[in-house]
């Protein structure tokens, strides 16, 4: 009796997933910047071509990508719900977990703002559908939970405000990749000195308290 062929919208979600795990795991290892799409296709074991039969630019595939850290960082935020209630600890341990994980998967951090690099409207040209709703679902619910934290703290526009702050952490945070800032010595000759990830961390959980201290 001949097997079975799996149907083949079934076939083509397999290839898919594939395709996002072999551009995950070469974002883990080389960075966003570096991930491309011939090396993606060679580590599926596919033509690049077929690539963009399931995705309809680079950019599709990419913020899909990142979307699995988003994902991973909101679990991780609504795992503080269940530690503490108190807003103050809550907004100071989801800014851990939040420097946390930027600190150990720094292609989060260049992922979030590439899709954050172009006007809106651009980007929703690039994706399809389906992608730009978990792009935003993903996107939104970690900037969702800290605009909730805020507010139970009573700071104004908690909604403009989580916006402002997720984007300082990812700048603050990729401190933490180069190991080094400037200082001025003199006009004209910057000095680079050391940065621990230890420091980006706490200069990380050091925004979100000063952004629930009143005015």
């Amino acid at each position: 009796m001949a097997a079975t062929r799996p149907p083949r919208a079934a076939v083509r979600r397999a290839r898919e997933r594939k395709i996002v795990d072999a551009t995950r795991a070469l974002f883990d290892e080389r960075g966003a910047q570096d991930a491309h799409i011939d090396h993606i296709a060679r580590r599926v074991g596919i033509n690049k071509a077929l690539i963009y039969r399931h995705f309809a630019s680079k950019e599709e595939l990419f913020a899909l990508t990142t979307t699995r850290y988003l994902a991973e960082l909101g679990a991780l935020l609504e795992a503080v719900d269940a530690q503490t209630t108190r807003p103050p600890e809550r907004l100071r341990r989801g800014f851990e977990a939040f420097a946390d994980y930027g600190i150990e998967h720094p292609a989060f951090l260049d992922g979030t703002l590439s899709l954050l690099r172009r006007p809106a409207e651009d980007l929703r040209a690039r994706v399809s559908d389906a992608v730009w709703l978990a792009v935003g679902q993903a996107m939104g619910a970690c900037v969702g939970w800290l605009a909730h934290a805020l507010d139970e703290l009573n700071v104004a526009e908690p909604d403009l405000r989580a916006n402002q702050l997720y984007l300082e952490a990812i700048g603050v945070l990729h401190l933490a990749r180069s190991g080094a800032a400037l200082r001025a010595l003199a006009p004209g000759m910057p000095e680079a000195f050391p940065v621990s990830a230890a420091e980006v961390r706490a200069a990380c959980v050091d925004l979100a308290l000063a952004a629930a201290r009143p005015d």
